[in-house]
């Protein structure tokens, strides 16, 4: 049997577990799990469990093939095989975009696909041309760069991929033809007079697609495909969230998930009388110093929680400044651990002095970026994470 001490503080532990496949009962499976830690003793009150979106959207068989893509596309835009579609402000990445590119260039494989992107990086911080690069050529263009403006091909400098070229092949490869040029502002996208637009960039999009609607009327987010939301596959996310499966496939986020953490935490509650919170997790917040790239490509830290943890914010009371000021006042190491117990139990406004340098942030990014630091997305085998010491018991 095993116990945490009380003297241990908040933790984190990979539980290991076998494969999920499409179809797997991914909750009859869970449930066993958390019954073993239980039977272990690992199991408490107000504990988090933290599964990895991916598992629950393979059991759901949440998978769209390039050519479902494309037929949404055309439907969304109303585009002919022949017409001319915008796609702006994509991420460089083949796990995350290269296969919703293929879906977009063969809904018009007798026409163009222009890609514009934004410069000397993406979204997520991924360099598409070198700074100083990017400085030169903007101040001799105007901040509008193509191709022909770019002296040799720039990789990525960690991947090592020319994603102009990848992108460009891409689309060759669907049958349209394409055209990538460089720019910030997303309006010059209608100086190429597309007949649609796919807006593709993920944390910026609405503000992104109300500039381009003033000139390009006809357009939607990655959110507005692949979103039916009344049956499997779909996403309430759409595209947004999707990674690369096999072949010419694309697993979609989580279908409902609030629903599905909701009704694990219930089946937890009936078979071991633990109340636990659950979260249903996909990229952390985290952006890397070295790289400068910032980990979430997902729209959202959390694509499901159960209620405890939504709208639920990380904070507190700055103990190191409170220890150096009672210290300071010449109180004794017992009377400033008595003092801080006092302050735990007191309730304070988030902008007083006590609080300060101690920055409310949302539990559900903090739970999920803790959890996808513990689980990794390699081989770790870890798809759910089970957080201790986080919330106060009930």
């Amino acid at each position: 049997m095993f116990n945490l001490p009380d003297y241990v503080g908040p933790c984190a532990f990979g539980i290991k577990m076998g494969v999920i496949v499409p179809g797997t009962d991914l909750q009859a499976m869970l449930l066993q799990e958390v019954q073993k830690l239980d039977r272990d003793a690992m199991l408490a009150d107000c504990d988090v469990l933290a599964i990895t979106e991916s598992v629950v959207a393979r059991a759901q068989n949440n998978f769209v093939g390039t050519d479902e893509v494309a037929r949404d596309v055309r439907e969304t835009l109303s585009l002919q095989p022949d017409s001319t579609v915008g796609v702006v402000f994509p991420i460089a990445s083949r796990n995350r975009f290269s296969l919703i590119m293929e879906g977009i260039a063969r809904a018009v494989p007798e026409g163009e696909v222009v890609v514009q992107f934004s410069y000397p990086h993406d979204e997520v911080g991924n360099q598409i041309i070198p700074p100083e690069v990017a400085a030169e050529l903007e101040a001799r263009t105007g901040g509008l760069i193509t191709p022909g403006d770019l002296n040799g091909e720039f990789t990525h400098p960690l991947t090592g991929v020319n994603y102009i070229g990848l992108y460009e092949d891409v689309i060759r490869e669907a049958g349209a033809a394409p055209q990538i040029f460089l720019c910030n502002d997303p309006r010059r996208i209608a100086d190429f007079q597309p007949d649609g637009v796919v807006v593709a960039d993920i944390h910026t999009r609405e503000k992104t697609r109300a500039v381009i609607s003033e000139a390009v009327r006809n357009c939607c987010t990655l959110q507005d495909l692949c979103n039916r939301g009344d049956s499997l596959p779909s996403s309430e996310w759409g595209l947004l969230g999707s990674n690369m499966s096999s072949g010419s496939r694309l697993k979609l986020a989580p279908y409902l998930a609030d629903v599905v953490a909701c009704s694990l935490q219930k089946e937890i509650r009936e078979a071991t009388g633990k109340h636990v919170e659950v979260l249903i997790y996909g990229d952390g917040a985290y952006k890397d110093p070295s790289s400068g790239i910032y980990e979430l490509a997902d729209p959202i830290t959390a694509f499901g929680v159960t209620p405890g943890i939504d709208g639920c914010l990380r904070e507190g009371f700055k103990m190191k400044y409170l220890v150096d000021l009672y210290h300071d006042a010449g109180r004794s190491e017992e009377e400033i651990s008595n003092l801080l117990l006092e302050e735990a139990a007191r309730a304070r406004a988030i902008n007083c002095i006590t609080c300060e340098g101690t920055t409310p942030r949302r539990m559900r990014d903090v739970l999920a970026s803790l959890a996808d630091l513990v689980s990794g997305s390699a081989d770790a085998g870890t798809p759910m994470i089970l957080i201790k010491g986080i919330f106060a018991r009930r």
